[in-house]
């Protein structure tokens, strides 16, 4: 065998964000030489150092130019196989990279699709997914013929931001206009009107789907529910509440049929995604509001592996790692879409990835077309600021209490169940205990930090 085909391998991981333990520790397991790329404000965190075999800061404000230089330092003495952005922001930026270094993986266009909202919205409208009304804030006449067809409220919400970042209510065309007016005098052209949308406002439950994919294929999926709209909770603050739906419920089918589609339209080929639904309650039909090819944050992969006993960084890191041994040739085709697709992930590295005493059906869907949870039960989260900087969370003591945040100025507990009721009765009540025990509130954020 060429020596090329025989190490390790290599696995450069993205992070601009402490997120992805659970991915890079998989990674290490199966084998690969793991080296993580974070910014500065990042490297005091409790990374897993174990499982890495180098850690790498560079400045918070490092661009793609520098992150590319720094990959070609990195490739004189260690060839790159995957490169892969553990967090939102890091996603355009890793496609970019693969595109120079000819790495299979998802293309910046597609990468384009997930990460600006505009794009995201036309494209899950061509291939007829139901969502709000919008309108790029480019062209005034045809944000007066929105404000004049589509009645307020209204949302304005930046293009590229994550989670409620940047968004905000607007009730008039008057308020309309002045923000415009204001965003187009801002210094950085970037936070101009043209990066936002003006979106309908509808008001309803919002839920949550979180995927594993491979060749294109949904293989594995979990619909939740917030417990209040992420927006109310980031403008009025209190505890952020998410909870497993109801299994082969009418909800959960629907979510699923429609994340499925989503998923085939925006070209996701291989890894996590989190896609956003609101259903209206007005006319009681799932509306699209977003998708981020990359796993959802706030403990909602815990959430999940409590449920289901499967860990989303973890399935991800064996579909990334899967087969890969064997197919060093991809490297030298270009940054090609679906490396994976002609072949199939049954070759290979299967017996590796598979582990010792493991079932190779379970290890990144290796030898079936989906992943079979290893339990079908429900979990919730109860999550909220802390005024305390470690705050004690011990007088919850339900036994249905499987994890408990470990992270400065938060209070968050995770419960699992084999009765939804129980999970929301828990979830009820901690959510009001929480806002005398531990809740904080802070402005909303206008952009990241």
């Amino acid at each position: 065998m060429p020596e090329t085909e025989a190490r390790p391998l290599n696995v450069i991981c993205l992070a601009t964000f402490f997120k992805g333990g659970d991915f890079i520790r998989e990674c290490k397991r199966l084998g690969c030489n793991v080296i993580l790329i974070t910014r500065e404000k990042m490297l005091q965190e409790d990374w897993p150092h174990d499982s890495l075999d180098d850690l790498i800061a560079v400045p918070n404000d490092a661009g793609p130019p520098l992150m590319i230089d720094l990959v070609a330092f990195i490739a004189r003495k260690v060839k790159p196989d995957r490169l892969i952005a553990l967090e939102e922001f890091d996603v355009m930026t890793a496609a970019l990279i693969r595109e120079h270094f000819c790495l299979p993986g998802m293309s910046s266009s597609t990468a384009k699709t997930f990460r600006d909202k505009y794009r995201m919205a036309e494209a899950a409208k061509a291939a007829g997914v139901i969502l709000p009304e919008f309108v790029p804030l480019i062209n005034p006449d045809e944000v007066r013929d929105f404000m004049a067809r589509v009645p307020p409220p209204w949302i304005i919400k930046p293009r590229s931001d994550v989670s409620a970042i940047g968004i905000r209510k607007v009730n008039d065309a008057a308020e309309v206009w002045r923000i415009i007016g204001e965003m187009n005098e801002r210094e950085n052209l970037r936070e101009r009107a043209s990066y936002y949308l003006l979106a309908q406002f509808i008001s309803g439950e919002v839920f949550h789907v979180d995927s594993i994919v491979r060749n294109g294929r949904v293989v594995f999926a979990g619909a939740n529910r917030y417990g209040r709209p992420p927006l109310e909770v980031a403008h009025g603050g209190g505890a952020y509440v998410s909870r497993t739906v109801s299994h082969q419920s009418e909800n959960e089918k629907k979510l699923f049929a429609v994340n499925r589609k989503l998923v085939k339209a925006l070209k996701l080929d291989r890894g996590a995604a989190h896609a956003e639904f609101i259903k209206s309650d007005v006319d009681g039909k799932f509306y699209f509001l977003e998708i981020a090819a990359r796993v959802g944050g706030a403990y909602i992969a815990d959430v999940l592996e409590a449920a289901s006993g499967l860990n989303l960084w973890r399935e991800w890191a064996k579909i990334e790692v899967a087969n890969a041994g064997t197919r060093r040739q991809e490297q030298t085709a270009g940054a090609g879409e679906n490396p994976d697709r002609e072949e199939g992930l049954g070759t290979g590295r299967q017996e590796q990835s598979a582990g010792a005493g493991e079932n190779p059906d379970r290890q990144g869907g290796l030898g079936s077309n989906k992943l079979k949870p290893l339990r079908n039960e429900y979990a919730g989260i109860v999550l909220s600021l802390s005024k305390q900087e470690h705050p004690d969370t011990s007088t919850y003591d339900d036994p249905e209490i499987v994890y408990r945040v470990k992270k400065r100025h938060h209070a968050g507990l995770i419960v699992r169940s084999k009765d939804l009721e129980r999970v929301e009765e828990l979830l009820s009540q901690y959510a009001g205990r929480f806002a005398d025990d531990f809740v904080a509130v802070v402005p909303p954020l206008e952009k990241a930090e």
